[in-house]
């Protein structure tokens, strides 16, 4: 395993990880740019120029582009996230040059038609009432929001139906110049590769030299809240959180272990007290949502109408008994699934290959690995409860749909978790 990291006279970073013992590739680009970066002006472009990015170039069609990279058994795929929009492939170390020419060309020479752009407006329209049909996914977007109301880090990722029906297709291509910029690229790859034949492609490949200043995405604030709808459904899905820190912050990796030590697996504190003990939930889990400059904590429960009445206050009470309480044993389960979860991520192409683009997003430069386990492996269990105590100073973040009828009130949740 060897990474190399080349700046491009261009701006462009690339970042390579070699893994000779493997006979494939995983490429692609992170554009840093995401939904973050809109305003309801346009919230969903990102989202959308990701689907319109393969519908055709001025070199290749629709088909042509899905056809060639099947032709030689290659994967093609585009994901966008809060910070970042990511652009990239699988294939045979053979087929490298194949892989790139293809995702150049999509970023460059995009034509967004406009008969695709309806087309594709319409699949997008479709995703977001398909997502709005699931109320354990749409339970998220307003769990966010109302953690960080009236600013772009609160508003969805899909974006929202009003403003993607009426989007324009000058409204892509202005995007697309602003953002999609060398400078604001991470080439990523990992596989069996030579580092310098990456270099050579992509500079030979991407012809943008264009430079353009972006401004910075409004800096997060926190703010918590109460968001709950009533609706007609077997379960109700509840999530409750905290604000919580950014990469950058020295307490992120206590947090991270706090995660994974409340609610990271069936042996954590929630799983056993409020499933395996109580019957109280069939899926309980925590998570930690992290970006540049802050992040936001949460706890996700699915339970009866019933069940929620005794659910939340138990689920406070184990929050609150934590910051007092946390085991060795605990702390080596979390550090041991931890540990597990990096070297299987070194086992795929293209779980390294994102890896390696976010910690350059994030940090500037790739991460060694024995560099990530001592900062685990020195936390204590006191410093992973001065994490979770920390979370709890916040103003919580409620959202629940579903029967909501016997939930209790922010404020009496609030008061729980501030008599603790």
């Amino acid at each position: 395993m060897t990474v190399e990291i080349t700046k491009l006279p261009s701006g462009m970073t690339v970042v390579t990880d070699s893994l000779e013992t493997l006979e494939t590739v995983s490429l692609g680009v992170w554009i840093k740019a995401g939904a973050r970066f809109e305003n309801t002006d346009n919230n969903g472009v990102s989202h959308l120029l990701e689907h319109m990015a393969f519908k055709g170039t001025t070199k290749r069609s629709a088909r042509d582009i899905v056809e060639e990279i099947e032709a030689v058994g290659g994967q093609l795929n585009a994901f966008t996230a809060r910070e970042t929009t990511a652009f990239h492939a699988t294939v045979l170390k053979d087929n490298v040059n194949i892989a790139i020419d293809i995702i150049s060309d999509i970023l460059q020479n995009s034509v967004f038609d406009q008969e695709e752009l309806e087309r594709e407006r319409a699949v997008v329209l479709q995703e977001i009432g398909q997502a709005s049909d699931i109320p354990d996914e749409i339970v998220f977007d307003h769990f966010q929001s109302t953690a960080f109301p009236s600013q772009p880090l609160g508003l969805p990722i899909l974006g929202i139906p009003e403003i993607v029906d009426r989007m324009t297709r000058d409204t892509l291509i202005g995007y697309m110049e602003t953002h999609y910029t060398p400078q604001q690229m991470i080439f990523s790859a990992a596989g069996k590769l030579e580092h310098g034949a990456i270099v050579a492609m992509v500079e030979a490949k991407f012809h943008n030299a264009q430079t353009q200043e972006i401004s910075l995405p409004m800096p997060a604030s926190y703010q918590g809240g109460d968001w709950r709808k009533s609706r007609d459904l077997e379960q109700t899905h509840f999530v409750l959180g905290f604000e919580s820190v950014g990469f950058q912050n020295p307490g992120y990796y206590a947090t991270a272990v706090a995660t994974s030590v409340l609610g990271g697996g069936m042996s954590s504190r929630l799983f056993q007290e409020i499933r395996e003990k109580r019957g109280l939930a069939y899926s309980i889990y925590s998570f930690n949502s992290v970006y540049s400059d802050g992040g936001l904590f949460g706890v996700y429960a699915g339970t009866s109408e019933d069940g929620l009445v005794e659910l939340v206050p138990t689920l406070c009470d184990e929050l609150l008994k934590s910051v007092n309480s946390i085991e060795d044993i605990e702390l080596d389960r979390a550090r041991a699934q931890m540990r597990t979860g990096i070297v299987m991520s070194l086992e795929s192409t293209a779980a390294r290959t994102e890896q390696i683009a976010h910690q350059i997003a994030m940090f500037g430069r790739v991460l060694p690995i024995d560099e990530l386990m001592d900062k685990v492996n020195s936390l204590s269990c006191a410093d992973i409860e001065r994490a979770i105590r920390q979370l709890l100073t916040s103003n919580p973040t409620i959202a629940a749909i579903g029967p909501v009828n016997r939930l209790a009130s922010h404020n009496d949740i609030a008061d729980q978790l501030r008599a603790g």
